[in-house]
């Protein structure tokens, strides 16, 4: 929250809360405008941009309720918890800009907190679509993430890939769900995000001293695959379930092979050259005090990004 709000202006506003729609984003201009679109019955809309160099700014800027920020860009969580810091309302509302707020999630949402929502947090079931169309296997089919919660309530936790969402408390399922237009265009550009996030991955492995072994590096993927293809059903999915399954599998190669790498130059004294993590603690002073107030959480294991 930015230090200039008034924190009795919060609290006054509860009765008929406000909302603050967050989004994040880079060189999305094929999908921003129709995050924020989707959000516009928000009061503000924050979006930080991590200096895109396509129109993705120029769309973001010309729509009136929107403030719009650029920072460097350190993962999702890093990202989330700053942009958090600016938000001026009780409530938050927060897409990635891949994401839809649907009109039943929207009429949901306005429900809840008209008639005062009983929980510090809400999580959403979530929408996958590859290539215009869902999918509704692979996994997919219980993909929800924590994304509606009162400012303060909730924080990401400090990892560069794949960061989870910390809470006060429980989360209930809304009943209506948000679309997620992961690929959209073409998978190309998608094939190459997810030798970024393998890379990032490998560099959180990396921190975090994980040694894997050439077997691992071998197995993980094929797991990912039988998993995802077969057990979870992603063949039902016909064409697009397999390429999809098949990404998925890829980049957790990239993750541990580019870590195993990394560790066998190691012990020829060649160290990697790792991607910059946010470690200025006010980015993460959030989920410090978070995690103080409710000791180690295991009664409320923090929801997906």
């Amino acid at each position: 929250m930015d230090p200039g709000t008034d924190r009795d202006t919060l609290e006054d506003d509860r009765a008929t809360p406000r909302v603050s729609g967050l989004v994040t984003c880079f060189n999305e201009e094929h999908n921003i405008g129709n995050c924020i679109e989707s959000l516009l019955w928000c009061d503000e809309i924050i979006v930080v941009d991590s200096f895109s160099t396509d129109r993705t700014p120029e769309i973001a800027r010309s729509f009136d309720k929107v403030r719009f920020f650029q920072r460097t860009y350190f993962g999702a969580g890093a990202q989330k918890n700053w942009a958090m810091k600016h938000v001026q309302y009780p409530w938050v509302f927060l897409l990635d800009s891949d994401e839809r707020c649907t009109p039943n999630l929207r009429s949901e949402v306005e429900d809840l907190l008209a008639r005062g929502p009983e929980y510090d947090a809400y999580t959403i079931n979530r929408d996958v679509y590859f290539l215009g169309k869902r999918i509704k296997y692979s996994g997919w089919q219980r993909d929800r993430v924590a994304r509606l919660f009162r400012t303060g309530t909730a924080y990401y936790e400090n990892r560069r890939v794949h960061s989870l969402l910390h809470t006060t408390g429980d989360a209930p399922i809304l009943n209506s769900a948000m679309e997620h237009h992961m690929v959209d265009l073409s998978f190309d550009d998608y094939a190459f995000r997810l030798a970024k996030y393998g890379y990032w991955g490998a560099a959180q492995g990396w921190r975090d001293g994980k040694r894997p072994g050439a077997l691992e590096v071998a197995l993980r993927p094929l797991w990912r695959f039988i998993r995802t293809y077969f057990i979870q059903l992603g063949f039902l999915d016909g064409g697009r379930g397999l390429v999809f399954c098949a990404l998925q599998a890829y980049s957790a190669y990239m993750k541990y092979a580019i870590l195993w790498g990394w560790r066998t130059n190691e012990a020829r004294g060649i160290q990697p050259i790792l991607p910059d993590f946010d470690d200025d603690d006010s980015t993460w002073e959030g989920l410090e005090s978070l995690e103080e107030a409710v000791g180690d959480n295991r009664d409320h294991p923090p929801g997906r990004g």
